[in-house]
């Protein structure tokens, strides 16, 4: 592929970007006893980005032909030709980037291939039904299996060549729990970049099942916490959703430069001494995080992007032309969903660096708080402001967990909480890998951290 897509540029002068795509995506649910849905989607495709005369033109084919290729590229010359006069601030030369040359395989394929449909529809099956039976307060058990397989081949004028491929697999279970009509739920999710081996490496699918059940089923006897200004600890799950909604997209160039909270603070304190925040194109500290990319759809090998080092804002993520318009390089952020999509910057896996207490010594040195563990939904915004909920929050008193609360909301300024950030621990965990991110078009991401004490406003009584 990356030979047809070199010929096809042969002839070309400016700069035009190829983007080869091809992706599968496979999915099977389980509830009632029975296999609910199945799904199967592929599709491919080249994607075609020219610049000239200063501004972008786009245009793609589902025909991988020489000729539709070619004539892609002259519909793309043809949408920037209209385009340009319309556009007062033109794009210059974009800078020189670490382009990806070579082949780069992911890991766990093999493992994808070789699973049956058969054994994948096998394992939702027998988990939602062996779940369903153990409670009689278990109203309902929901277990679902997905997978993406991708292969891309980036080319362009300028100098990226290179082909990359990946799995990325995600199982999820759902459980009600019902008491005398009163329904609490739980849910369990886990997404990775790799083989099955990857997926089920810290849980197998009969733990993550029982810890879903056993969250529904806890939540009938639990209470509402009280409201107000609390100190908390933030479970991985929860500073990696933290730090992604509320931080990361703020730090997007594209939305640094429509005016986000990040705007014009580089070099000044957002958080604490013990913040350092990084946004990797690879899976630091150990391999499988849902967010890893080799390549990003630029052709630029995504580096690790330090955003905030010991409190102080560094860099914000770049594709070439923010890198060009805030006069430094590409960060590797450039992301496209679908060989149709144009590249937006996105992040990847957004992670804190671990700090050098323990769980046990934050918990300990906790006279009067809450733990918060497991993210169910929530919503940020440009200027940092967050509210999510939470799906088990624990009382801690005179440094001893106690009583699991329910309803639990945490909301915020982000970079606030970052400044009343006092402890982090040793311990590290990706913890954000299933699901999508959204910003006009999904995105495979991940996120987290270690655990995390801070003070956020919680809602509750």
């Amino acid at each position: 592929m990356r030979d047809l897509l070199k010929e096809c540029l042969q002839e070309e002068s400016g700069l035009v970007e190829l983007r080869y795509h091809h992706k599968e995506n496979r999915s099977f649910f389980a509830e009632k006893g029975r296999i609910e849905s199945t799904a199967l989607r592929k599709r491919s495709g080249v994607g075609v980005r020219v610049l000239h005369k200063g501004t972008w033109g786009f245009a793609s084919t589902s025909e991988i032909t020489k000729d539709s290729i070619q004539n892609a590229i002259k519909i793309a010359m043809q949408a920037a030709d209209i385009s340009s006069s319309l556009r007062s601030e033109k794009i210059p030369n974009l800078p020189k980037a670490n382009f990806a040359i070579g082949n780069f395989i992911g890991e766990g394929i093999s493992d994808f291939k070789n699973k049956s449909v058969e054994e994948k529809l096998e394992l939702v099956l027998s988990i939602q039904e062996k779940a369903l039976k153990s409670s009689p307060l278990l109203q309902s058990v929901g277990c679902g299996y997905s997978e993406i397989y991708e292969e891309k081949a980036i080319v362009t004028t300028d100098g990226a060549d290179s082909f990359f491929s990946m799995v990325r697999p995600e199982f999820r279970v759902n459980a009600v729990a019902n008491q005398n009509g009163k329904l609490e739920s739980g849910n369990e999710s886990i997404g990775v970049t790799g083989g099955w081996d990857c997926l089920f490496r810290d849980k197998n699918p009969s733990q993550i099942s029982e810890e879903a059940c056993k969250t529904a089923i806890d939540l009938l006897t639990s209470t509402l916490p009280d409201g107000g200004l609390s100190t908390v600890i933030l479970s991985p799950s929860i500073v990696g959703l933290l730090v992604h909604e509320a931080i990361g997209h703020t730090v997007e160039a594209d939305f640094v430069l429509a005016g986000s909270v990040a705007s014009g603070k580089i070099g000044t304190r957002v958080g604490s001494d013990l913040v350092s925040l990084c946004d990797s194109g690879a899976s630091e500290y150990y391999a499988g995080a849902g967010g890893t990319i080799p390549v990003d759809d630029e052709g630029v090998i995504p580096e690790k992007t330090m955003i905030i080092e010991n409190g102080i804002l560094k860099s914000y993520l770049h594709n070439r032309e923010t890198a060009e318009r805030f006069q430094t390089k590409p960060t590797g952020s450039a992301r496209a969903w679908e060989y149709s999509d144009v590249p937006l910057i996105r992040m990847r896996n957004t992670y804190l660096l671990p700090g050098d207490s323990s769980l046990e010594e934050m918990i300990a040195n906790t006279k009067d708080g809450y733990f918060l563990d497991g993210p169910k939904n929530g919503q940020a915004d440009a200027t940092g402001e967050f509210m999510f909920a939470v799906q088990k929050a624990y009382r801690i008193q005179n440094g001893k967990i106690t009583s699991l609360l329910k309803g639990v909301t945490v909301s915020g300024l982000a970079f606030d909480v970052l400044q009343s950030v006092d402890m982090v621990s040793k311990e590290f965990k990706w913890d954000l890998g299933s699901g999508h991110c959204g910003k006009g078009q999904p995105a495979k991401v991940d996120a987290g951290g270690p655990y995390v004490r801070a003070k956020v406003l919680l809602g509750g009584n």
